[in-house]
């Protein structure tokens, strides 16, 4: 198979909780910086044995810069994640690779929605203009998984995970995010949607709360669904 920037393979668990119910063909996961998006699709990946397409945001130059200087270099930033997920798609579609993906860290339509949030009037004019005319044909996924945390709780987790080009990011800014994430899933009907809310859950290292969404993820064919799990008592 042909090597694609952004597709990675991941080993079958052994203890994989997948059972007879049919599974999802592509699976996206959405959510603000820090609430673990990345690594539920990794480990949705391993359990099921599934392809992955990774969001490349380290491969961005402008990024540190953005966050240190967000008015500065939003434009740059927005416009370099744009060409990057249309050569991702590009790639895709020549090796004939759709069929393989379906696990993603992110929707194609993500773009705008940080560009909304991040470009003044001007800036993002001319960036819809280039978003049109590339074309973007993202496959629809079969279930889109959306995580939500306070911002709180998204900061915590950015300071523990210590990327450093992440540190300069302000509560304002992930206000903002958040709101734009819950209007963009507010109105959201492409896909089948599970909207969870990751304040007190660990879907990374808790094998019970990922079982449990797994569990109720497995069950939705179509509509609007939400998981809200309380942790067990201490």
């Amino acid at each position: 198979m042909a090597r694609v920037t952004g597709i990675s393979r991941v080993a079958m668990n052994p203890t994989s909780i997948r059972d007879q119910r049919a599974l999802p063909r592509f699976i996206a996961v959405e959510g603000p910086i820090g609430v673990g998006k990345t690594t539920l699709a990794r480990r949705l990946a391993e359990t099921f044995n599934y392809d992955m397409l990774l969001e490349q945001a380290e491969e961005n130059p402008f990024l540190h810069r953005f966050y240190e200087e967000p008015a500065r270099y939003a434009l740059q930033t927005q416009l370099f994640f744009l060409f990057q997920r249309a050569q991702q798609l590009r790639d895709l579609s020549q090796n004939d690779l759709f069929e393989q993906v379906r696990i993603s860290d992110f929707l194609m339509e993500k773009d705008r929605l940080f560009a909304e949030v991040t470009l003044d009037k001007d800036e993002f004019a001319l960036y819809d203009n280039v978003y049109q005319h590339l074309t973007l044909n993202a496959p629809t996924p079969d279930l889109v998984i959306y995580l939500q945390a306070p911002v709180a709780v998204l900061q915590e987790r950015i300071q523990r995970r210590g990327i450093s080009h992440e540190q300069p990011i302000t509560g304002d800014y992930l206000e903002r995010l958040n709101d734009a994430y819950a209007r963009f899933f507010h109105f959201y009907d492409d896909a089948p949607l599970l909207i969870v809310n990751a304040t007190d859950i660990d879907l990374v290292n808790n094998d019970r709360d990922f079982q449990q969404l797994v569990d109720h993820a497995l069950d939705i064919r179509s509509g609007r669904h939400y998981f809200n799990p309380r942790p067990l008592a201490g």
